[in-house]
This record gives structure tokens, C-alpha cells and sequence, in this order.
């Protein structure tokens, strides 16, 4: 199986899974997967129907929140959220590298309240650098201002 990165108790992040991973990665105590990759931006690359369709074979429920190079989008930031809320137990998120996965999962809980310092710190125990995303955290942690 691919190597996972562990965010905190709640979410885990990872390069690409293969649906034969299902299994495995619902008895490491997963209950979601969250694919952050959109099809075919690798050739050889597992469609998302076939991880979908794994996942669910698993017990595990699947969410598609696909990050392009065009970046984030506050629908994105609002869908991992509520993946987060939701989920009954550990989320492993994936992309390529992992990286888009935990870079959604900063904004997510940044805007859900986490403070940016905090984000930053446990992803960069993941091995993660949210330096170039520090100034969205920021915003997205900043109160809007009356009557804006």
C-alpha cells in the first residue's frame, strides 16, 4: 500500500491509492476517502469510478473533490469540511502526492476555526511546507468585518 501521512487522528493524507488498497487501508480504521485528483491527469492513473467503486466494496464512503492547477475554491475548501464533519472515523485523503490533499485539508480547517499556526505545525510534522499557502490561511481565519 502506499505510504500514508498521518495530519492528526482525524485525517491522513497520500500519494495515489490503488483500489486493491481498499481493504487494507478500511482495517487500519479509515471510514472515507476523499480523492482530490482529477481523471486522467496521469496516464495509468485508477479512475475515480474504480476507487469509488473499491471504496464502497470496503465499507469506506468516497467523496470526489477534484484540485486542478487551476487551485482552490472556497466550494472545495466547504466540500472537504463537510467530508470532515461527517466522516465516523479517520479520512484518508489522496492526490498525487499528497500534497493538494493536505493543503485542502489547511484551508478546510483553518476556515472551520483551526488557527493557521496550528495547520502549519502539524502538517509540517507530516512532512508538508504550508509556507506558500500561509497567506490564504490567513484570510480565510480572519473575521469578515461588520457589514461587509
Amino acid at each position: 500500500m502506499t505510504i500514508l501521512r498521518t495530519i492528526d487522528a482525524t485525517i491522513s493524507v497520500a500519494p495515489q491509492i490503488d483500489p486493491d488498497d481498499m481493504a487494507e487501508i478500511a482495517a487500519s480504521g479509515f471510514t472515507a476517502i476523499v480523492n482530490n485528483r482529477p481523471d486522467g491527469e496521469d496516464f495509468g492513473q485508477p479512475s475515480g469510478d474504480d476507487i469509488a467503486a473499491a471504496a464502497h466494496a470496503a465499507g469506506l464512503s468516497y467523496t470526489a473533490i477534484p484540485i486542478t492547477h487551476t487551485g482552490f475554491s472556497h466550494p472545495q475548501i466547504d466540500a472537504m469540511a463537510a467530508v470532515l464533519a461527517e466522516a465516523k472515523g479517520p479520512v484518508l485523503a489522496y492526490c498525487r502526492s499528497g500534497t493538494r490533499s493536505c493543503n485542502l485539508w489547511a484551508l478546510a480547517a483553518v476556515k472551520a476555526g483551526a488557527h493557521p499556526d496550528a495547520a502549519m505545525a502539524k502538517a509540517a510534522a507530516a512532512g508538508y511546507d504550508l509556507t506558500g499557502l500561509r497567506p490564504l490561511l490567513d484570510a480565510l481565519s480572519t473575521p469578515a468585518s461588520p457589514g461587509a
